[in-house]
Order: structure tokens, then sequence, then C-alpha cells
């Protein structure tokens, strides 16, 4: 089949499975603003398919590389007839079954299912051996760490909201007072985020303590500037002040988590888009090559189209179904999903935006008691993360055997 099909049928599969990371992941971002009414539907589907075109060109690069050549042995990857015809078995299976979870309203985590279709091809090339298991150990801990961490992170940051300010006698003058510290955190893991480690960072050669010290200089900035903004937009006479004033502050969280998953999830459309585009342009795979911008651009507006589209199913599951949100537990659920996203993304592995997500939701559910969370949904929503791994994998095989012989 001439290089010039493979490459269109590489980018249009790739492209479909940005659409499905938007269809499906938009609910991680932002689900808790939209369940607690801090913004509507419409206003979610634009800021999320802005930040995360930004957060994929800017901050995700990373990942992108532990995907494209992390979980499948280089001796593979190696031979170029095998490599083409895995990745589009890959992106294909994979996208195929976020399609599926997203009918069904259920969000599934798009970093499972494609390490599940590379995996399932690994298999077919080669068999078992192929497959490093040392990075797929770092992977398969990370599902478990994820959830987890975020869990905890949110449950303590609500309580700490409700033992500093929501307990108190006058919760609407606190929150004002205490907001400078909430609004600079938010600051300034988004900034350390930009100057941390990134292109951008490299490009002005920032170093660890410089970006440090920048990001807090600048988060005190603006926690205080902040703070000003809140006293003059929210009236003192407000009856419902104290939710204000986290409604405000879950709107830049949102952001936050948007940007986070642009630059986290980018990874599962790119990653084997860019295994396609340079075998077909150089005829290998280099041990170290850089991923093109214009690849985490198309990515990026994949995923904004996908957010457009078909975003609204899922967005509600998560934002309505688990748990009765608010904007003071929407913030904390924003805040720790979006902190777990980004610290793994840092680290290179390519954690589930849904399951810190998730996982959000449901410490903040149980800081109410376990009566607060709807355990069925709950039910449904882990038996399909289950399914992710397995689904993919078997996928990716079957279409494997069909592509094989045609490519």
């Amino acid at each position: 089949m001439p290089e010039t099909v493979v490459l269109i049928a590489g980018f249009l599969l790739g492209f479909y499975m940005s659409w499905n990371i938007g269809a499906n992941d938009v609910a991680n971002s932002m689900a808790s603003a939209v369940g607690a009414k801090a913004i509507t539907v419409r206003q979610a589907v634009v800021i999320a398919g802005v930040l995360n075109i930004v957060g994929a060109v800017f901050i995700g690069s990373h990942v992108t590389q532990t995907i494209r050549k992390g979980i499948v042995s280089t001796e593979v990857l190696a031979d170029p007839h095998m490599a083409l015809v895995g990745a589009l078995s890959a992106l294909l299976a994979a996208s195929l079954w976020i399609s599926f979870a997203t009918w069904r309203s259920l969000p599934v985590s798009t970093t499972h299912s494609i390490v599940g279709s590379m995996i399932g091809f690994g298999i077919m090339a080669s068999g078992f051996s192929v497959i490093n298991w040392g990075k797929l150990g770092q992977v398969v801990a990370s599902w478990v760490i994820s959830p987890v961490f975020a869990m905890v992170l949110s449950f303590l940051m609500f309580k700490f909201i409700v033992g500093l300010i929501l307990s108190r006698e006058d919760p609407f003058e606190r929150a004002i007072r205490w907001s400078p510290l909430f609004v600079g955190i938010a600051f300034f893991v988004v900034l350390l985020c930009f100057l941390f480690k990134t292109p951008l960072g490299k490009t002005f050669s920032i170093s660890t303590p410089m970006a440090l010290s920048l990001a807090f200089g600048l988060a005190l900035i603006f926690g205080f500037i902040g703070k000003f903004l809140l006293v003059k937009f929210i009236p003192s006479d407000n009856p419902d002040g104290t939710e204000e004033v986290f409604r405000k502050i879950q709107i830049g969280t949102s952001c936050y988590v948007a940007l986070a998953q642009g630059a986290n999830d980018v990874a599962n459309a790119i990653g084997p888009l860019a295994l396609v585009y340079f075998l077909v342009k150089d005829g290998n795979v280099g041990a170290s090559l850089p991923v093109p911008w214009f690849l985490l651009l198309f990515g990026g507006i994949g995923i904004a189209l996908g957010v457009a589209m078909a975003g609204e199913r899922v967005m509600k599951t998560i934002g309505e179904k688990i748990t009765t949100l608010t904007n003071t537990r929407g913030f904390a659920v924003d805040f720790s999903a979006a902190t777990t996203v980004m610290v793994a993304s840092k680290m290179g592995l390519p954690v589930s935006t849904t399951h810190a997500a998730v996982g959000g939701v449901l410490g903040v559910g149980f800081a109410g008691g376990v009566d607060a969370v709807n355990v069925g949904i709950i039910g449904k929503i882990v038996l399909y993360w289950v399914l992710t791994v397995p689904a993919a994998a078997l996928t990716s095989m079957f279409l494997f055997l069909i592509l094989e012989p045609i490519l």
C-alpha cells in the first residue's frame, strides 16, 4: 500500500482517537464545575476546547514519549511494516472501545485503552516477550495510585475548607480572608507546570529553583489580585456568598484541570500517530525522536472538537450522578485531580485523568458519609475500567489480523 495512503490513514485514525478523548475525557476536566453549576455546559465546552489545545502543545510532549516507545519493545518497532500495522490497529481498537463507553455515558480511561491496544499489537507481533513489563508495571501502579491519591487529597482539602471556613460563624468573611491561599495554590501549580521541565521552560533555560521561585512569587501576587476581584464582584450581603467565592475560584481550577488533561491525554492519540509519521517519513524510529509541535496541535484540535460534539454525556455522569457537588466540593475535586495528573505527567507516567477525577469526586463524597455516594454508578464505572485493557487488547489483536495482510 502506498506510503501516502498509510500516512493519511494514520492521521485519520489519530484524529478519531483525539475526538474520542475529547468526547469522553471532557467529563474529567469540566464535570465538577458543571455539576456544581459554576459554569454551563456550553461554557465548559469552550474553556475545555481552548485549554486542551494549549496543554497539549506546551506541556504534552513528555508522556507522548512514554506511550510511543515505552510499552512495547523497540525490537518490534524496529520492523517498519510491523510497527505501522500495530500503530494503526492500536489507534482504531482504542477509539472503538472509547466510542462504545461514551455511548453508554460512562467514563473510561483513554490511557488504559491505548495501552491495552498496544499490548494486543505487541503480543500478536512477537508474543508476550516483547512487552516491557517493567514500564507496564509503572503504568499499572499509576492506575491504582492516581484515584487513591486524588481521593485522599480531595477529602483532606474539603475537610480543610470545612474546618477553616464552613464550620465557622462568619464563613463568607473567612472565605474572603483566606481566598489568597486558595487562589494562590491553584496558580502556583499551574505556573509550575508551564515552567518546570516543559518545552517552554527549556526554551528560556529556567532551572528548577528558578521555576519554583518564579511560580511562588507570581502565585502570591495572583492570590491577592484574586482576593481584590472577589471583594469587588461579590456583594457582602450575598446570602450564598461563601459558595460564590468558591464558584469563582472553581472556574479557575477547572481551567487548570483542562490544561492538565490536554498535557497528559494528547499522548494517547499522538503517541501512535507519531510512530506512523516517523516510520513513513524516515523509515525507522530512533531512540529519542522529538514529537513535532504540529502533531500535538493536531491532537489538541481533535480533542476540542470531541468535547464540543459529544462531551455532555459523560460530563453529566461524573458531575451529577456520583454525589451532589457544591462549589467548595468542586474546588477540592478539581485541585486534587489536576495535581495528581500533573505530578504524574511530570514523571512521564501516562496516568488516567478519569481515575483521578472520579477519585476526587469520591473523596468529597465520602467526606459527607458513605450514604452521600451513589454506589451503583461507581460499580458500573469500575466494571468498565476493569474491562478496558482486555477489551482494547483483544480488539487490537483482531484488527491486526485483518490489517497485516492488507498493508
